[in-house]
């Protein structure tokens, strides 16, 4: 027997939230993909040098991203068959995807939280030991290589050495500003790109979570007013 009155009302308001479910999952595996091609992560984080790749934590969270965007839009098809049909096996199983979901959310989101600084800095260990090469070494195949890669992050962040504490060496040939302008350290710059990133991130996270948890709400009702109809 199906649903009337109020509990027809909550069913048609899960399949509204599903289906808005469903397009977040939709915008969060977009965001992930935009974020994997960037031209200026990409650049940086594509960069190799004496046989060592730059950090690829970054990389691991966006596929991370891709694979909760692809569950979540499956999740939010299910949802959505199950609230029409008004199926309690299809809403459980949906229950249960988006319990799972929501720890995984969290648990996530306190990792990223403890580790938000992690992906700044390992770039910006990774800059630092090509821009030392570069100035300190004497093996001019070395150098020749240390400087290239230096010179893809100053292209890139259009910025220019360590800071205040370190030489902006050979700014003629390898920073766009002349030595009379103030140009702003790489280190300012690589922290300033990942947190725009991060913040994205965490909006993007928090309006999910919300959403979850009105569907889970949602969801139990749902399931009790079919429960009871049936009987």
């Amino acid at each position: 027997m199906a649903v009337t009155g109020c509990t027809q009302c909550i069913k048609y308001m899960l399949f509204f939230f599903n289906f808005v479910f469903w397009l977040a999952g939709g915008v969060i595996l977009g965001l992930a993909l935009w974020l994997r091609h960037d031209n200026k992560t990409s650049n940086l984080l594509l960069l190799q040098f004496e046989d060592n790749q730059a950090p690829n934590t970054f990389y691991i969270s966006v596929y991370i991203l891709i694979a909760v965007g692809t569950v979540m839009m499956f999740v939010g098809f299910l949802g959505c068959y199950g609230a029409i049909q008004e199926s309690q096996c299809l809403l459980g199983t949906f229950f249960t995807c988006l319990v799972i979901l929501f720890a995984c959310e969290v648990a996530a989101g306190i990792w990223g939280f403890m580790n938000r600084e992690t992906i700044s800095k390992e770039l910006i260990n990774f800059y630092d030991s090509a821009y030392i090469k570069a100035i300190e070494t004497s093996d001019s195949q070395t150098k020749q290589a240390a400087v290239a890669v230096v010179k893809v992050f100053h292209d890139t962040l259009d910025c220019c050495g360590k800071g205040s504490d370190s030489p902006l060496f050979n700014k003629d040939t390898l920073c766009k500003k002349s030595t009379d302008e103030q140009t702003t350290n790489c280190h300012v710059k690589l922290k300033e790109l990942f947190t725009q990133k991060q913040h994205i991130i965490g909006l993007a996270a928090l309006v999910i979570a919300v959403i979850m948890i009105f569907e889970m709400i949602f969801t139990m009702v749902l399931c009790c007013a079919i429960r009871n109809t049936a009987y």
